[in-house]
């Protein structure tokens, strides 16, 4: 996956242009991860606000939609194509305003768009 490509949602994802997911839950590759709290693309760089509940006391993350590998709207789930463990380890998201911060936004598309160490798969 390519930096670039991570703040737009892939094509069969099954997300629909204008379908809020505020609410849907939020399950990784290992797990269930929390609820979408919103979503938002300043810059063209959208992304997910994951609340993800008790874990880390209630610590929300943001996730581009470029992790996006599912969206069953009948369930109301979103399932992403990494780990609770890749999200937990993401730039930490403090305030609301860092999700109109390019520089914070670049930070995270970083995290999740660099390549996996040698001898290991990529997701």
């Amino acid at each position: 996956m390519t930096i670039h490509g991570i703040w737009s949602y892939a094509p069969g994802s099954g997300h629909v242009e204008g379908q809020d997911l505020t609410g849907y839950a939020v399950v990784t590759t290992d797990g269930t991860l929390g609820h979408v709290e919103r979503e938002a693309g300043p810059q063209g760089m959208r992304h997910l606000v994951v609340d993800t509940g008790v874990w880390v006391f209630g610590r929300s993350a943001v996730v581009p939609v470029g992790l996006v590998k599912g969206v069953d709207h009948a369930a109301r789930q979103v399932s992403l194509a990494c780990t609770g463990d890749e999200v937990k380890e993401a730039p930490r998201f403090r305030t609301d305003s860092e999700t109109g911060d390019p520089a914070y936004l670049t930070a995270v598309g970083e995290h999740y768009g660099r390549p996996a160490p040698r001898g290991t798969a990529s997701p």
